[in-house]
């Protein structure tokens, strides 16, 4: 008979201990720049061209504060994981990190949470792109385009990762483009050299003033506004696949979390000077709506296409994270190891082809439900996305246990308050109500893994 008690040490350690040199197998191939692109391409996406609409309409203009506080916790959260990251640069990243300083079952949650979460988000970036579509398709079903899309975005991400790379840097350049031609246009706008009246700042202070929901509006913005900068922590992600960790993940970091920061304040500033913030919605792009007003010729139709390519670009960033963290979760022995085998060119082919799921989910919720797949795909990936942020601080917190990072604690403790906060938002209140079950769900697979991996073990042995 086998004594339990070995049993119970092997499956601690070849099971649940993260081992970040198992997951060292994929092909280096992104330099500092790529990894900045991969960055800012899951940051900038539909949470500032789509959901800032509903962001605006909770807090007014005072939504320009809710985006100064949110890049604030941004540079926190960056902070962290860069030197987390620096020191263990691998695929699992924080996944990895939260097993080696919190606990196994910490390390599995903050992975299947992010898994579970970008698959939830990226169905929203399509479901996103599909409504962008509707600006010149309106008669073509929703449901058509994200499966378009869909299958376009496992093409790309059946490749060698530096193609990969290459591919979304494009994208994001196109995004930026498109932000830097939004700012001159406004700018002129505001300046009244598009030939309409000089716009000025007359809307940011109309209809209820500068603050119509006083601080509690601002703070509640917060809660739409956090979504914009989720992405941030791709560059831990990518760390798995840099060239040179120890130099490109500071500075790719450091760009990413400050060009997002910058690139945020600015617009939405502008946004909120140029159009009646009560207008803004999620029925089009408000960047959309803002060129329209001024009435320069075909910037509506430009920006529509620019915001399609950023709601693409984001789905590409994110399916490659899921990709990752399931590789990263099969190397862990958390779920079967085939999926974390890699092709000739290094790529995690069979983790792609399982984190295509999502995909397929964004189809059918587009088709049965096209008016709310949105909001709902929004509320639901924000839980998974506060709670990794919430375990990425406390598991810095652990890892300078000699020396508290004040940091990382107010970091920790304003995303537990914006997560409770999202409750007296009517339109996130899907976020809360997906906590229970999406804790359940995590108890449930980790006592699953468990007993898979220790029965794997006992017939090892006996074998």
């Amino acid at each position: 008979m086998v004594s339990d008690e070995p049993m119970k040490q092997s499956h601690r350690e070849r099971i649940l201990t993260a081992d970040p040199h198992n997951e060292q197998v994929l092909a280096r191939q992104l330099s500092a720049p790529q990894q900045t692109m991969m960055g800012l391409g899951g940051a900038i996406g539909t949470g500032l061209f789509l959901a800032s609409g509903l962001a605006v309409n909770i807090a007014g203009p005072a939504i320009i504060l809710s985006y100064v506080l949110v890049a604030g916790i941004s540079l926190l959260l960056g902070a962290a994981l860069t030197e987390m990251a620096v020191a263990h640069p691998t695929a699992g990243a924080f996944g990895v990190y939260a097993g080696m300083y919190l606990s196994p079952f910490a390390g599995y949650a903050v992975r299947v949470s992010y898994w579970l979460m970008e698959a939830v988000a990226t169905g929203g970036q399509l479901v996103a792109a599909s409504i962008y579509m509707g600006y010149w398709f309106p008669a073509v079903p929703g449901a058509v385009w994200v499966l378009a899309f869909a299958i376009a975005l496992i093409g790309a991400n059946s490749q060698a990762v530096g193609r990969l790379g290459v591919v979304e840097s494009w994208l994001v350049m196109i995004k930026i483009a498109a932000v830097v031609m939004f700012v001159a246009i406004a700018a002129l706008a505001l300046l009244g050299l598009t030939g309409d009246a000089p716009a000025g700042l007359r809307y940011a202070a109309a209809h209820g003033g500068f603050m119509p929901f006083g601080i509690t509006g601002a703070w509640l913005g917060c809660c739409f506004v956090i979504y914009s900068f989720i992405g941030v922590e791709i560059v831990a992600v990518t760390s798995g696949e840099a060239a040179d960790p120890s130099h490109t993940i500071p500075a790719a970091m450091r760009r990413m979390v400050l060009g997002v920061s910058a690139i945020y304040i600015v617009t939405i500033t502008l946004l909120v000077a140029l159009t009646p913030w009560h207008d803004l919605g999620v029925g089009e792009s408000p960047f959309v709506s803002v060129l329209r007003r001024v009435h320069v010729p075909g910037a509506a139709g430009v920006m529509n296409f620019v915001v399609l390519t950023a709601a693409l670009s984001s789905a590409n960033a994110n399916l490659y994270i899921m990709v990752r963290t399931v590789f990263s979760l099969a190397r862990g022995d958390f779920i079967p190891r085939s999926l974390g085998m890699v092709t000739e060119q290094g790529t995690p082919r069979a983790a792609l082809l399982i984190s295509s799921v999502g995909l397929g989910a964004a189809v059918v919720v587009q088709a049965l439900w096209p008016s709310s797949a949105y909001v709902w795909f929004f509320g639901v990936a924000l839980f998974g996305a506060l709670f990794v942020w919430l375990m990425i601080f406390a598991t810095h917190i652990a890892c300078r246990s000699r020396s508290i990072p004040l940091g990382s604690c107010i970091g920790a403790a304003l995303i537990a308050a914006i997560l409770a906060s999202t409750w007296w938002v009517p339109a996130l209140r899907s976020t809360v109500l997906a906590g229970g079950p999406w804790l359940l769900l995590l108890a449930v697979g980790y006592r699953l893994t468990a007993r898979r991996a220790a029965s794997a073990i006992v017939k090892s042995h006996t074998a």
